[in-house]
């Protein structure tokens, strides 16, 4: 079960960190020209400043999930592979916190554009944590 746990940890880390590499470049592209059914050219009316203030808003997004990703992937491929228990609330919290704010957009923005990916993430990474979750009793001797 703990290897099955760390396993599904580095699959989330590893695509989110892909995921947020591929919108890193569509934000420095113009082929992230689309939001929903309308082109950014359309939603900037034609000003050249909001187009590059929403690509510039879209890299740092994502750029901080690359960020996110390398770390959960540090923790994960080291202590929490280990078996330090630390490294177990470490995910948790660092998943909650990123899940949470993101789910929020839903009844202050009334946008769930971005939702659901962070609904499933955090479902898959709490089955990960779940799997390894006898690291929390210390009965069982780390994988």
């Amino acid at each position: 079960m703990k290897t099955m746990s760390w396993i599904i940890l580095v699959l989330v880390g590893a695509l989110t960190l892909l995921v947020s590499l591929g919108s890193v470049g569509r934000a420095y592209s113009s082929a992230g020209d689309q939001i929903g059914p309308a082109s950014l050219a359309e939603l900037s009316g034609g000003r050249p400043e909001v187009v590059a203030a929403v690509r510039a808003r879209r890299a740092t997004a994502a750029a901080y999930a690359a960020g996110f990703a390398t770390l959960f992937l540090a923790i994960t491929l080291g202590p929490y592979r280990r078996g330090d228990v630390w490294a177990w609330w470490a995910l948790l919290a660092g998943t909650l916190v990123v899940s949470l704010l993101i789910l929020l957009r839903i009844p202050f923005l009334g946008v769930r554009l971005g939702a659901p990916a962070a609904f499933i993430q955090l479902v898959v990474v709490g089955l990960g944590l779940a799997l390894g979750a006898g690291r929390l009793r210390g009965s069982n001797p780390p994988a």
